[in-house]
């Protein structure tokens, strides 16, 4: 529906966080960090990237404040900015192109989506902004007891390779940053059917795998049992300090 204001059903909560920053003394002061949390259920693909690219124009024209959307798509393919043909759907499925960096990927029901719309402070620093997402996702993923780390060249959270299988991505990430203003965002497989990536090449890494919280933990786990997890932990993406180098193979 492309032209037209998109007015949904949205639950809209506010989340706050303590952040420290940095101050000329060199000592810091606290201060929170107010972003408007909107959790709108199942939304097709299109008609949410139409309305994140509302809220970038809203907020970079300081209409808005920081926003984060959780939601989840029905099933969808979108292609990154680097997707080669030999990555793309065996079978023929349709592809939605995006202006993300990264390279295809599924979305679908079973699978929380983040969308932060966040301006970043200066200097610009992008790789500090995913490094924050990484962190916030290996901090989730920990909180519902599955260990995960980074791995060196590769994008996106990762369970270490067992005896169950080479390492796995359970989380990937995509961004664009436009005015200093965050797009798209990051993917965390719930429980979702994680036979809709076997058509593909996820992400571009043939010798990879994908997995989900529930297929590691043995367990059902929802996205709504994930969700009061993520809520407080988003106050984090906009906090100015460096990131701690989480775990990496």
């Amino acid at each position: 529906m492309p032209g037209k204001a998109l007015r949904p059903i949205v639950r809209v909560v506010q989340v706050t966080a303590s952040l420290c920053v940095p101050t000329s003394s060199g000592t810091s002061t606290s201060s929170i960090k107010e972003l408007e949390l909107i959790e709108p259920g199942l939304v097709d693909y299109r008609v949410a990237w139409q309305w994140q690219r509302q809220l970038h124009a809203q907020r970079r024209a300081d209409a808005r404040g920081d926003t984060v959307m959780l939601l989840e798509h029905p099933s969808v393919y979108t292609a990154g900015k680097r997707t080669l043909d030999s990555d793309r759907p065996r079978n023929g499925s349709e592809v939605v192109e995006v202006d993300r960096g990264g390279k295809i990927t599924w979305h679908g029901p079973g699978q929380l989506i983040g969308y932060p719309i966040l301006r970043l402070p200066q200097p610009l620093d992008v790789v500090a902004y995913i490094r924050r997402i990484e962190q916030l996702l290996i901090n989730t993923c920990a909180q519902l007891g599955l260990a995960t780390m980074l791995i060196d060249g590769r994008t996106g959270v990762w369970v270490p390779a067992d005896d169950r299988g080479p390492a796995r991505k359970v989380a990937a990430i995509g961004v664009r940053v436009s005015y200093r203003v965050t797009l798209h965002g990051f993917a965390l497989n719930c429980s979702p059917n994680l036979a809709a990536f076997d058509t593909i090449v996820p992400c571009g890494l043939a010798d990879a795998g994908v997995t989900s919280l529930s297929a590691e933990l043995g367990r059902t786990v929802t996205v709504g049992d994930v969700l009061p997890v993520v809520r407080p932990q988003l106050g984090t993406l906009c906090d100015p300090r460096p990131v701690l180098n989480p775990t990496r193979a």
